[in-house]
Protein backbone atom coordinates (compact mmCIF):
# COMPACT_ATOMS: atom_id res chain seq x y z
CA UNK A 1 0.00 0.00 0.00
CA UNK A 2 1.37 3.22 -1.22
CA UNK A 3 0.73 4.66 2.41
CA UNK A 4 2.51 2.18 4.24
CA UNK A 5 5.40 2.92 1.84
CA UNK A 6 6.05 6.37 2.39
CA UNK A 7 5.03 6.28 5.95
CA UNK A 8 8.50 3.98 6.16
CA UNK A 9 10.00 7.01 4.71
CA UNK A 10 9.79 9.10 7.73
CA UNK A 11 12.57 6.46 9.32
CA UNK A 12 14.81 8.82 6.98
CA UNK A 13 18.14 9.63 8.58
CA UNK A 14 21.43 11.15 8.19
CA UNK A 15 23.67 13.18 9.27
CA UNK A 16 21.85 16.05 7.73
CA UNK A 17 18.59 15.36 9.27
CA UNK A 18 20.32 14.63 12.46
CA UNK A 19 21.84 18.48 12.52
CA UNK A 20 18.49 20.32 11.30
CA UNK A 21 14.97 19.21 11.54
CA UNK A 22 13.38 18.06 8.12
CA UNK A 23 9.76 20.76 7.81
CA UNK A 24 7.34 21.29 5.78
CA UNK A 25 4.30 23.72 6.28
CA UNK A 26 0.39 22.93 5.76
CA UNK A 27 -0.64 27.10 5.04
CA UNK A 28 0.44 30.54 4.24
CA UNK A 29 0.96 32.03 7.57
CA UNK A 30 2.93 28.39 8.25
CA UNK A 31 5.29 28.91 5.49
CA UNK A 32 6.01 32.84 6.77
CA UNK A 33 7.62 31.07 9.77
CA UNK A 34 9.30 27.84 7.99
CA UNK A 35 10.59 30.76 5.63
CA UNK A 36 12.07 32.86 8.40
CA UNK A 37 13.15 30.41 10.82
CA UNK A 38 14.32 27.59 8.78
CA UNK A 39 17.48 26.72 7.27
CA UNK A 40 16.64 26.46 3.39
CA UNK A 41 18.16 23.13 3.41
CA UNK A 42 16.17 22.12 6.20
CA UNK A 43 12.74 22.95 4.36
CA UNK A 44 10.92 19.84 2.71
CA UNK A 45 8.08 21.85 1.47
CA UNK A 46 5.70 24.90 1.78
CA UNK A 47 2.02 25.42 0.89
CA UNK A 48 1.10 26.13 -2.70
CA UNK A 49 0.35 29.79 -1.46
CA UNK A 50 4.11 30.66 -0.34
CA UNK A 51 4.84 32.66 -3.46
CA UNK A 52 1.67 34.35 -3.60
CA UNK A 53 1.23 38.25 -3.80
CA UNK A 54 -0.21 38.33 -0.63
CA UNK A 55 2.68 36.00 1.22
CA UNK A 56 4.90 38.44 2.75
CA UNK A 57 8.02 35.93 2.10
CA UNK A 58 7.05 34.75 -0.92
CA UNK A 59 10.76 35.66 -2.35
CA UNK A 60 12.22 33.32 -0.32
CA UNK A 61 10.15 30.85 -1.41
CA UNK A 62 11.80 30.14 -4.74
CA UNK A 63 13.23 27.23 -5.52
CA UNK A 64 11.65 25.78 -2.64
CA UNK A 65 8.81 23.26 -2.96
CA UNK A 66 5.35 24.06 -3.14
CA UNK A 67 2.87 21.11 -2.16
CA UNK A 68 -0.93 20.00 -1.41
CA UNK A 69 -2.09 19.71 1.91
CA UNK A 70 -2.69 15.97 1.99
CA UNK A 71 -1.11 12.89 3.64
CA UNK A 72 0.40 11.60 0.93
CA UNK A 73 2.26 14.52 0.41
CA UNK A 74 3.05 15.01 3.56
CA UNK A 75 4.61 11.79 3.83
CA UNK A 76 6.41 11.77 0.64
CA UNK A 77 8.10 14.98 1.83
CA UNK A 78 9.52 13.06 4.72
CA UNK A 79 9.22 15.30 7.56
CA UNK A 80 10.11 15.80 11.30
CA UNK A 81 8.54 18.20 11.59
CA UNK A 82 4.85 19.93 10.35
CA UNK A 83 4.38 23.91 11.70
CA UNK A 84 0.43 24.90 10.63
CA UNK A 85 -2.07 27.58 11.67
CA UNK A 86 -5.26 26.86 10.03
CA UNK A 87 -3.92 24.12 7.49
CA UNK A 88 -4.44 20.44 7.54
CA UNK A 89 -7.56 18.95 9.37
CA UNK A 90 -7.57 17.32 12.46
CA UNK A 91 -7.54 13.70 10.47
CA UNK A 92 -4.19 14.88 9.26
CA UNK A 93 -2.84 16.14 12.13
CA UNK A 94 -3.31 12.91 13.85
CA UNK A 95 -1.98 10.92 11.43
CA UNK A 96 1.21 12.76 11.26
CA UNK A 97 1.58 12.56 14.64
CA UNK A 98 0.56 9.27 14.78
CA UNK A 99 4.05 8.72 12.37
CA UNK A 100 6.15 10.48 14.92
CA UNK A 101 6.15 13.51 13.27
CA UNK A 102 6.01 16.54 15.78
CA UNK A 103 3.50 18.88 14.40
CA UNK A 104 3.56 22.88 16.31
CA UNK A 105 0.31 24.54 15.31
CA UNK A 106 0.56 28.23 15.35
CA UNK A 107 -1.68 29.56 18.02
CA UNK A 108 -4.00 33.09 17.59
CA UNK A 109 -2.41 36.43 18.01
CA UNK A 110 -4.49 39.36 19.92
CA UNK A 111 -0.85 40.84 20.81
CA UNK A 112 2.32 40.90 20.39
CA UNK A 113 3.17 38.58 23.22
CA UNK A 114 1.20 36.42 21.48
CA UNK A 115 3.35 36.81 18.83
CA UNK A 116 6.42 36.32 20.29
CA UNK A 117 5.09 33.05 22.19
CA UNK A 118 4.58 31.69 18.22
CA UNK A 119 8.04 32.26 17.60
CA UNK A 120 9.50 30.92 20.41
CA UNK A 121 7.47 27.88 19.95
CA UNK A 122 8.68 27.26 16.44
CA UNK A 123 12.22 28.05 16.58
CA UNK A 124 12.68 25.99 19.93
CA UNK A 125 10.81 23.15 17.62
CA UNK A 126 13.42 23.56 14.93
CA UNK A 127 16.40 24.07 17.24
CA UNK A 128 16.45 27.39 15.94
CA UNK A 129 16.16 29.17 19.22
CA UNK A 130 18.73 32.58 18.60
CA UNK A 131 17.31 32.72 15.18
CA UNK A 132 13.93 33.45 16.92
CA UNK A 133 15.12 35.52 19.02
CA UNK A 134 17.03 38.10 16.26
CA UNK A 135 13.04 38.09 14.75
CA UNK A 136 11.79 39.12 17.94
CA UNK A 137 14.33 41.75 18.30
CA UNK A 138 14.13 43.23 15.06
CA UNK A 139 9.68 42.86 15.74
CA UNK A 140 10.67 44.65 19.17
CA UNK A 141 13.40 47.46 17.52
CA UNK A 142 9.90 47.93 14.69
CA UNK A 143 7.47 48.67 18.10
CA UNK A 144 9.89 50.61 19.74
CA UNK A 145 10.46 52.57 16.57
CA UNK A 146 6.22 53.09 16.45
CA UNK A 147 5.42 53.62 20.07
CA UNK A 148 3.14 57.07 20.19
CA UNK A 149 3.65 58.22 16.66
CA UNK A 150 0.48 59.15 16.24
CA UNK A 151 -0.45 60.79 19.84
CA UNK A 152 -3.96 59.17 20.60
CA UNK A 153 -5.36 60.19 16.63
CA UNK A 154 -8.90 58.17 17.41
CA UNK A 155 -8.67 56.36 14.05
CA UNK A 156 -11.41 53.31 13.36
CA UNK A 157 -10.00 50.40 11.24
CA UNK A 158 -11.09 49.34 7.66
CA UNK A 159 -11.71 46.67 5.01
CA UNK A 160 -12.89 46.73 2.01
CA UNK A 161 -15.49 44.30 3.02
CA UNK A 162 -16.82 46.43 5.78
CA UNK A 163 -14.78 44.94 8.43
CA UNK A 164 -13.55 46.60 11.54
CA UNK A 165 -11.45 45.45 14.58
CA UNK A 166 -11.67 46.14 18.16
CA UNK A 167 -9.84 45.23 21.30
CA UNK A 168 -8.76 41.67 21.50
CA UNK A 169 -7.39 41.56 17.99
CA UNK A 170 -3.88 42.06 16.55
CA UNK A 171 -5.23 44.75 14.46
CA UNK A 172 -5.74 46.71 18.03
CA UNK A 173 -2.35 45.98 18.94
CA UNK A 174 -1.35 47.26 15.48
CA UNK A 175 -3.36 50.51 16.39
CA UNK A 176 -2.08 51.30 19.79
CA UNK A 177 1.35 50.27 19.19
CA UNK A 178 1.12 53.20 16.79
CA UNK A 179 0.10 55.65 19.38
CA UNK A 180 -3.73 55.27 18.01
CA UNK A 181 -6.52 55.26 19.99
CA UNK A 182 -8.84 52.71 18.31
CA UNK A 183 -12.45 54.46 17.24
CA UNK A 184 -14.12 50.84 17.82
CA UNK A 185 -15.57 50.38 21.35
CA UNK A 186 -17.20 46.76 20.34
CA UNK A 187 -13.99 43.54 20.77
CA UNK A 188 -13.48 41.54 18.22
CA UNK A 189 -14.06 41.83 14.32
CA UNK A 190 -17.52 43.55 13.81
CA UNK A 191 -19.11 45.40 10.55
CA UNK A 192 -18.87 48.41 10.06
CA UNK A 193 -22.81 50.47 9.43
CA UNK A 194 -22.32 52.40 6.56
CA UNK A 195 -25.10 54.33 7.73
CA UNK A 196 -23.40 55.32 10.13
CA UNK A 197 -20.21 55.78 8.29
CA UNK A 198 -22.66 58.83 6.20
CA UNK A 199 -23.99 60.61 9.56
CA UNK A 200 -20.95 60.54 11.78
CA UNK A 201 -17.51 59.22 9.42
CA UNK A 202 -14.50 58.89 11.70
CA UNK A 203 -12.10 61.41 11.72
CA UNK A 204 -9.47 58.74 10.65
CA UNK A 205 -9.81 55.66 8.64
CA UNK A 206 -6.67 52.76 8.63
CA UNK A 207 -7.07 50.61 5.72
CA UNK A 208 -6.16 47.11 5.92
CA UNK A 209 -6.09 44.92 2.70
CA UNK A 210 -7.01 47.07 0.29
CA UNK A 211 -3.68 46.16 -2.14
CA UNK A 212 -6.46 42.99 -2.05
CA UNK A 213 -9.03 44.73 -3.18
CA UNK A 214 -7.56 46.71 -6.01
CA UNK A 215 -6.74 42.79 -7.12
CA UNK A 216 -10.22 41.36 -6.43
CA UNK A 217 -12.16 43.53 -9.15
CA UNK A 218 -15.79 43.93 -8.38
CA UNK A 219 -15.82 41.02 -5.53
CA UNK A 220 -16.01 43.01 -2.46
CA UNK A 221 -19.23 44.56 -1.82
CA UNK A 222 -19.23 46.82 0.83
CA UNK A 223 -16.03 48.10 -0.76
CA UNK A 224 -17.96 49.72 -3.60
CA UNK A 225 -20.47 51.65 -1.71
CA UNK A 226 -20.11 55.57 -2.29
CA UNK A 227 -20.13 56.35 1.43
CA UNK A 228 -17.21 53.93 2.03
CA UNK A 229 -14.94 55.24 -1.29
CA UNK A 230 -15.55 58.63 -0.07
CA UNK A 231 -14.79 58.17 3.69
CA UNK A 232 -11.42 56.32 2.40
CA UNK A 233 -10.71 59.04 -0.08
CA UNK A 234 -11.02 61.88 2.78
CA UNK A 235 -9.88 60.33 5.97
CA UNK A 236 -7.29 57.54 5.36
CA UNK A 237 -4.76 58.09 7.57
CA UNK A 238 -2.62 54.76 5.65
CA UNK A 239 -3.36 51.32 3.83
CA UNK A 240 -1.69 48.53 5.46
CA UNK A 241 -1.34 45.50 3.06
CA UNK A 242 -3.00 42.37 3.68
CA UNK A 243 0.40 40.56 3.68
CA UNK A 244 1.26 42.24 7.13
CA UNK A 245 -1.93 41.95 8.96
CA UNK A 246 -2.84 37.94 7.58
CA UNK A 247 -1.28 36.15 10.04
CA UNK A 248 -0.28 36.05 13.78
CA UNK A 249 2.86 36.59 13.24
CA UNK A 250 5.91 39.81 13.34
CA UNK A 251 4.11 41.54 9.91
CA UNK A 252 1.93 43.20 12.46
CA UNK A 253 4.75 45.24 13.86
CA UNK A 254 5.70 46.09 10.02
CA UNK A 255 2.44 47.45 9.83
CA UNK A 256 2.70 49.20 13.36
CA UNK A 257 5.60 50.72 11.80
CA UNK A 258 4.51 51.86 8.52
CA UNK A 259 1.19 53.37 10.14
CA UNK A 260 3.29 55.21 12.26
CA UNK A 261 5.76 56.24 9.76
CA UNK A 262 2.79 57.93 8.12
CA UNK A 263 2.01 60.17 11.06
CA UNK A 264 1.78 63.55 11.06
CA UNK A 265 4.28 66.14 12.39
CA UNK A 266 2.55 68.67 14.81
CA UNK A 267 -0.51 68.15 17.17
CA UNK A 268 -2.79 65.30 16.95
CA UNK A 269 -6.17 65.66 14.33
Amino acid sequence: MILAALAAGLAFAGPAAAAQPRVISLDQCADQYVLALSPRTAIAGLSTRADDADSRLRALARSLPLQRVDLESALLARPQVVVRYWGGDPRLVRALQARGVRVVTLGEASGFDDVRRNIRQVAATLDQGPAGEALIADMDRRLAHAAGAWRGTRALYLTPGGVTAGSGTLVDAVLRAAGMTNAEQRPGYQTVSLEGLALDPPKRVVLGFFDSFQLAGDSWGAGRHEVLQRVVRERAAASLPGAMLGCPDWGAAEAAELLAARAPVGPPR
